[in-house]
């Protein structure tokens, strides 16, 4: 098995950020949605922009070495691994078919909720890994925006 680089592992969290950003686009133009349920979606979409940018500003603006790898780096790739092979929103037209083909508005809000914790499970992960206090409060800071959407949405699935 090939082993991940940080660098890598930072472009998965990228393409996890795009594969979110074209779920909620999707699941926007989609004509059934409430007006409360089209805002959320419409927030957490522009912040999957903002997720993208940040992980790539520290793939452009951190030196990776000071990223440190933890002691057992093997174990940690192998587990990363395992988690973003298992993402639902691994692949860019899984995102979008979950947004087109959802029966209704309550079923986009459920694979929102199961998106976010997906990715949470990456970050939390991540976030084990990485030593470099900068690169922990950034990952820290979307980890919390992560869990933030989390119960945003799943107000919104109690209400429906």
């Amino acid at each position: 098995m090939s082993e991940f680089s940080l660098n890598e592992i930072i472009e998965l969290a990228v393409q996890i950020e795009k594969n979110g950003y074209n779920f909620y686009d999707n699941a926007l133009k989609r004509k059934d949605l409430s007006p409360r349920a089209k805002e959320m979606l419409t927030m957490l979409r522009d912040e999957e922009l903002i997720h993208e940018k940040t992980f790539k500003n520290l793939r452009d603006d951190v030196d990776l070495e000071l990223l440190d790898k933890s002691g057992d780096w093997l174990t940690v790739e192998n587990y990363l691994r395992t988690i973003a092979e298992s993402h639902i929103f691994l692949k860019p037209d899984a995102a979008i078919n979950l947004a087109v083909n959802s029966k209704d508005e309550k079923e986009i809000i459920s694979n929102a909720i199961a998106f976010e914790k997906d990715t949470l499970l990456f970050f939390y992960s991540l976030n084990d890994t990485v030593k470099n206090e900068k690169s922990r409060k950034i990952i820290e800071k979307i980890i919390k925006e992560e869990i933030s959407h989390v119960m945003k949405l799943d107000g919104i699935l109690k209400t429906m």
